[in-house]
C-alpha cells in the first residue's frame, strides 16, 4: 500500500539568530571596554581589577543558586505542571462532561468547496470561526464518486484496496454485479471505522453510510445503532436520533458515530452548481447544523464532542453540447456498448477476450487527436497501468484494463444526442479544483480558528483513531498526519 507523505516544516531559527546577535554584541561590548581602560593609569586598573574579580565571583555565586534553585524546582514538579510553563501551547481541551472521546462525522454529500461562501450560513460559519478548517478544502480520492469516497474516508484506503472502484463495476471473475445496494461483504474490503471501534470494545453508530449495513467482523450493523439507508427519512429526524445518543448511558453513548444527508448533491446533478437552488440546499444544511449544535448545546455537551463536517466530493457544470461520442470514432475502432461498464465522467472499458487493450487504447487516441472528433482533445484513454499514479487507480483487478480521463465539464455518450439540457456531475480527476469539498472540525482537539493545508481524505481514518486513542487497521494515510491537525493532549 501507498503511503500519502506529509511535507515536514521547517523549525524556525529565530531564536538561534538572536543568541548570535547577542553574543556578537556582548564580544563588541568586551572590546570596546578593553580598548579605553588601556590608557589607566596602573593604581586605577588594579583597583578596576579588584572590582572585576569581585562582579565575576558575586555573579558566579548568583548564577550557581539560580541554577540549583531551577534544578530543585524542575524535578520536583509533576511533568503536567511543567507542560503549562509553555503559555504559548494550546492544548486540547479537557472533557467537560463526557466521560470518553466522541467523534461524530457529518457528510453533506456533494458540498463543493466554495459553497460555504454563497450566502450567510451562521451555523457553518461559527464551526469554522470557532474550528479548524481545510483552507482550500478536502481533496477526494478517484474516482471523484459517492461511495469510493464514503468508503474512503471510513477506511483510510484507496478505492483500488478498499474494493469499490465505482458506484457500480461488475466483478470479472465471478461476473457478478456490484451496485449501492450491494451489501454482501465480499465486495467491502479493509476495515471501516465503526468495525475497528468494534474491535477496540467501544459502541459506534452510523446514520446512513455506504458500507455500514455490512455485517463485517466483529460488525453486525447494531439494531438501533445502525439505521438502514432509507432516503426518505427527513433531515431532522437524523439529527434528533443522533442527539438521543448523548441521552443515552455513559457507557452505551457511541464513540463513533455518523450522519449523513444526500444534498446538495441531488440539486448539483439537477441544476448545476451555480443555481440559486443549491444556495438553499446549503441553508438547509447550515439550519440542520444549527439544530444539531443546540441539541448538543442544550445537553451541555457541546464543546466535548468532536464534530468533522465534511463531503465526498464537488461539482461542475455539465452539457449535452459539451459530449465525446464514442460512436465518433468508427473510423479507427467500433467500441460496442457491451465493452463499456461506464461513460461518464470515468470512461471504463472492458474488452472480451481476443482483443488487445493495447491496440483499443492506441486506436481510440489516435481517433481523439486527430482532430475529426467533436471535443476529441478532452478525453484521454490509458491502459490503467499507465494513469498518473496520484490517482493510485490499477491495483485492482476489478478496475477495467482501460480508463478513460474526460476534462471537466465533459461528458462521454455512446451516441450524440441533440439535447441542450445542462446540469451538474462529479467523478471527474481530483487535481480539478471543482471536485473538492469541504473539511470542517470542532471540539476539544481541535485549534479554534485555525487552517490547515489540504488533504486527501483517506488521512481521516487515522485522524479518528487518534482522537479515539485507538489502534487502528493498515491503510493508505500516514500515521503522522494526525499531529499536523490535532492539538497535543495533557
Amino acid at each position: 500500500m501507498e503511503p500519502t507523505l506529509n511535507n515536514s516544516i521547517p523549525i524556525s531559527t529565530k531564536e538561534v539568530e538572536d543568541d548570535l546577535r547577542a553574543s556578537s554584541s556582548a564580544a563588541l561590548l568586551s572590546a570596546t571596554h578593553h580598548h579605553s581602560s588601556s590608557s589607566h593609569s596602573p593604581k586605577k586598573t588594579a583597583a578596576a581589577t579588584f572590582v572585576f574579580i569581585s562582579l565575576v565571583i558575586s555573579t558566579a555565586v548568583a548564577l550557581s543558586a539560580a541554577v540549583a534553585f531551577a534544578f530543585l524546582f524542575f524535578s520536583a514538579s509533576p511533568p503536567s505542571s511543567r507542560v503549562h510553563l509553555d503559555a504559548t501551547a494550546e492544548l486540547s481541551r479537557p472533557l467537560s462532561k463526557l466521560k470518553h472521546p466522541v467523534v461524530l462525522i457529518v457528510s453533506s454529500d456533494g458540498f463543493r468547496f466554495g459553497y460555504q461562501y454563497k450566502t450567510h450560513l451562521p451555523n457553518i460559519n461559527r464551526l469554522i470561526n470557532n474550528g479548524t478548517e481545510a483552507q482550500r478544502g478536502l481533496i477526494p480520492v478517484f474516482p471523484t464518486l459517492t461511495f469510493p469516497n464514503h468508503y474512503s474516508i471510513v477506511t483510510g484506503l484507496y478505492p483500488a484496496y478498499h474494493g469499490i472502484i465505482n458506484n457500480y463495476f461488475t466483478d470479472p471473475v465471478t461476473g457478478e454485479k456490484f451496485n449501492m445496494g450491494s451489501h454482501e461483504p465480499e465486495w467491502w474490503l479493509g476495515e471501516p471505522l465503526w468495525e475497528t471501534v468494534s474491535n477496540q470494545g467501544l459502541k459506534a453508530s452510523t446514520y446512513f453510510w455506504p458500507g455500514s449495513e455490512v455485517k463485517k467482523g466483529s460488525w453486525d450493523c447494531p439494531k438501533h445503532y445502525c439505521m438502514p439507508y432509507n432516503e426518505s427519512v427527513p433531515f431532522e429526524e437524523r439529527v434528533d436520533t443522533v442527539l438521543n445518543y448523548f441521552d443515552l448511558p455513559s457507557d452505551d453513548i457511541p464513540s463513533f458515530m455518523t450522519l449523513y444527508f444526500e444534498d446538495p448533491d441531488h440539486q448539483g446533478h439537477k441544476y448545476g452548481p451555480d443555481d440559486v437552488r443549491i444556495t438553499e440546499a446549503v441553508v438547509e444544511i447550515d439550519t440542520l447544523m444549527g439544530r444539531l449544535i443546540r441539541g448538543l448545546e442544550e445537553r451541555g455537551i457541546f464543546e466535548d464532542v468532536n464534530i468533522i463536517m465534511l463531503g465526498d466530493h464537488g461539482m461542475v457544470g455539465t452539457c449535452d453540447k459539451k459530449v465525446i461520442a464514442l460512436d465518433d470514432l468508427a473510423s479507427w475502432i467500433e467500441i460496442p456498448k457491451e465493452w463499456v461498464q461506464s461513460y461518464t465522467p470515468l470512461l471504463s472499458i472492458r474488452p472480451p477476450p481476443g482483443y488487445s487493450s493495447s491496440d483499443v487504447v492506441a486506436k481510440m487516441n489516435e481517433g481523439l487527436k486527430s482532430g475529426r472528433v467533436d471535443n476529441g482533445d478532452y478525453l484521454r484513454v490509458y491502459l490503467k497501468e499507465d494513469l498518473p499514479s496520484r490517482l493510485h487507480y490499477s491495483a485492482s483487478y476489478r478496475i477495467p484494463p482501460i480508463i478513460g480521463l474526460v476534462g471537466e465539464g465533459f461528458m462521454v455518450e455512446q451516441t450524440r444526442s441533440k439535447g441542450q439540457e445542462c446540469g451538474g456531475a462529479h467523478g471527474y480527476d481530483n487535481a480539478f479544483f471543482s471536485m473538492r469539498t469541504i473539511f470542517i472540525a470542532h471540539g476539544p482537539q481541535f485549534a479554534k480558528g485555525r487552517k490547515v493545508p489540504s488533504f486527501e481524505n483517506v488521512q481521516i481514518y487515522n485522524l479518528v483513531t487518534a482522537i479515539l486513542n485507538i489502534k487502528g487497521a493498515a491503510n493508505n494515510g500516514s500515521l503522522s498526519f494526525p499531529e499536523s491537525v490535532l492539538l497535543p493532549t495533557y
